[in-house]
């Protein structure tokens, strides 16, 4: 299912990032586009730069998604792809608090469902629908030091993979972008991590957009922008403790400089 020209998507976590970079691809090509933030003041700027229409406010919330939902839906008269960018890291360590573990799932996991289930009816009676998860390699490997972004990056995965195992005979694509570093505010929080993020190379917003763009003409369900998480999780699938030894003399490495 191509995206055409006067199609219609939403994107949340869009005031900057990867969410301003596939919000910008899209009306590039011709999408009517809603943008959606927390960030009601940077997404106002981001909305007025590049040609979309902003609709603030908490994308993983019950009545937050409710209300997205609704606008975007009044606003464009139907959502035609839905780009669930948002996501948060939060919480080092076997240590991190309990608000940590529950604002990242509700985030990185709830977010995904409270669409989906606002989303997918609608789209298996027109038969046909785009969702979209930006899930991280982290998703597909694991994120040392970070146990709350592994788990519920997983997790965010996983239910992608459900729905696409359930509605994609409906005519529902479902797809999750997967990229390591990308130059973002969160890779350059990461502290000591960042070299490790960054060493098959830190993509651009932009070329994270760029690969999604790309991945909309064959409707795949992994959308890799490093090509190299592709081995890396081959590699985990059939040479499970050959690959966590690796992953622990690299946690060994970091824990040394930490």
């Amino acid at each position: 299912m191509p995206v055409l020209p006067d199609s219609t998507a939403v994107v949340t976590g869009a005031a900057g990032g990867i969410g301003r970079a596939l919000a910008v691809r899209l009306v590039a090509e011709g999408v009517r586009v809603v943008v959606n933030d927390i960030d009601d003041v940077r997404l106002a700027e981001t909305a007025a730069e590049i040609g979309a229409h902003p609709v603030a406010g908490d994308a993983a919330s019950v009545e937050g998604v409710a209300r997205l939902v609704e606008a975007a839906e009044d606003h464009l008269g139907q959502i035609d792809a839905w780009y669930g960018n948002a996501g948060i890291d939060r919480g080092i360590g076997l240590d991190c608090a309990e608000d940590d573990w529950q604002a990242s799932h509700e985030v990185n996991v709830m977010a995904h469902v409270r669409a989906a289930r606002l989303l997918v009816p609608g789209w298996v009676e027109r038969g046909a629908g785009r969702y979209v998860v930006t899930a991280s390699a982290a998703g597909l490997l694991t994120m040392v030091g970070t146990p709350t972004y592994s788990v519920t990056k997983h997790a965010a995965v996983a239910f992608a993979e459900w729905l696409s195992v359930t509605y994609r005979h409906h005519g529902v694509v479902v797809q999750a972008i997967c990229p390591q570093g990308v130059q973002t505010g969160m890779l350059e929080r990461s502290g000591v991590m960042k070299d490790l993020l960054s060493r098959d190379a830190a993509l651009t917003p932009e070329q994270v957009a760029d690969a999604a763009w790309e991945a909309t003409t064959d409707d795949r369900f992994l959308v890799l922008p490093h090509p190299e998480v592709g081995d890396y999780y081959a590699a985990r699938a059939t040479h499970t403790d050959k690959w966590l030894g690796g992953m622990n003399k690299i946690w060994q490495h970091v824990e040394g400089q930490v």
